[in-house]
């Protein structure tokens, strides 16, 4: 996974820039985000890793899928990717122009597991906690998992908070251990 996220890297930060320049983020994070669904798909998936075709009949396959979605700067940005073989990176390269788009807008995805559902107030207070915290504007995903007993458990990035029952239990079985 290393080599394709090292693969994808610059393509990603360089469609982050030319949008960022062109005041087109929202935009490019939208014409990524389809194309990344059409390399999902198993027959344009297996077009593009076709021997057979050329780049740019894959390139112009997927722009056909694309088309009416997306403007001539990305249309080129997908013949650049065609030219260099680099169309099945669109899914990661997707990925990781969102992580620059979060940077840029000092926002996070927060996903929160908890054992029951919270109200309205209780998620109102968390999010307040979280975004003084990591100084970023939070956007929570929230999921309900019976199996922590009770409390939450919060991923944001490669940061997790667990203030669940279960996680509790299992520190101190562990310390019991040793």
């Amino acid at each position: 996974m290393a080599t394709i996220n090292t693969l994808a890297r610059p393509y990603a930060k360089a469609a982050f820039e030319h949008a960022s320049d062109a005041h087109a983020l929202d935009a490019w994070s939208s014409m990524l985000a389809l194309a990344s669904a059409a390399m999902v798909d198993p027959d344009i998936a297996e077009r593009v890793r076709n021997p057979g075709l050329t780049r740019t009949r894959k390139a112009d396959d997927l722009l056909m899928v694309c088309e009416g979605h997306i403007d001539a700067g990305f249309g080129n940005f997908i013949r650049t990717l065609a030219d260099h073989d680099r169309l099945p990176l669109i899914p990661v390269i997707a990925e990781l122009f969102e992580q620059h788009k979060a940077e840029h807008d000092r926002s996070i995805a927060v996903e929160v597991e908890s054992a029951f559902e919270l109200s309205e107030d209780q998620q109102k207070t968390l999010i307040t906690a979280l975004s003084k915290r990591l100084d970023r504007a939070v956007t929570p995903q929230v999921k309900i998992n019976p199996a922590l007993i009770g409390g939450v458990v919060l991923r944001a990035g490669d940061m997790v908070i667990d203030g669940s029952v279960r996680g509790k239990l299992e520190k101190l079985a562990e310390a019991l251990k040793s």
